[in-house]
């Protein structure tokens, strides 16, 4: 993190997720996650990428004002936990009423460009009180498309892919994660994806 405040020319957001699964967190995860809040800013970063969900799919506001009060001030997002949410016109004024200033949101389907609809309803319903973020599944194909018809100013995307391993030795027993992981395969960021989505925000602003 440290290394990313000191080279990053752009805000730099630390998720804060202590593990995969669910958005319902106990109070020793609770806890964890307090701990990567301070360690966020003290590493310099802008800001925390948050989310958590009660048991009956409603905000959990209280554990989540925690996380905020630790942040002490800086940016703070709310992540696609609210895609998992019960009732999401209710979820979005939680949200708001927390002081977030952004959602990285898919309009709760498995992409934004499916839920680009329901992008669009909640951007009218918060009415600049805050930010939508489109965010799964977004490319250069689909990027112009999400901004005008959801009348968006920020979209995310990971740009991901794999790069092969350097190593010149492999071993041939040993295996470091599930079967459908190839650990002769790095993941990355791809430039050129980046780039082509970049390109297309260019052309709209």
């Amino acid at each position: 993190m440290k290394e990313a405040a000191k080279q990053s020319s752009i805000p730099v957001y630390a998720m804060i997720r202590p593990r995969q699964g669910d958005f319902l967190f106990n109070q020793e995860e609770l806890d964890i996650m307090l701990n990567d809040v301070e360690a966020a800013k003290l590493a310099g970063l802008d800001g925390i990428v948050i989310g958590i969900l009660k048991a009956n799919g409603d905000i959990d506001t209280e554990s989540c004002r925690k996380l905020i009060d630790r942040a002490d001030g800086m940016g703070v997002t709310f992540h696609r936990a609210f895609d998992l949410c019960r009732e999401p016109k209710t979820a979005l004024e939680d949200v708001i009423n927390l002081g977030c200033e952004r959602i990285l949101t898919s309009g709760l389907e498995q992409s934004a460009e499916l839920g680009v609809n329901t992008l669009n309803e909640l951007n009218q319903q918060a009415n600049g009180r805050v930010s939508l973020m489109a965010g799964a599944g977004v490319n250069a194909n689909n990027a112009q498309m999400l901004i005008q018809t959801a009348n968006l100013h920020e979209i995310h995307l990971s740009g991901k892919g794999v790069r092969d391993s350097l190593m010149t030795f492999t071993a041939n027993k040993a295996q470091m994660g599930a079967d459908d992981v190839d650990d002769s395969k790095v993941p990355v960021t791809q430039f050129d994806s980046i780039a082509k989505v970049r390109e297309v925000l260019d052309q709209l602003s």
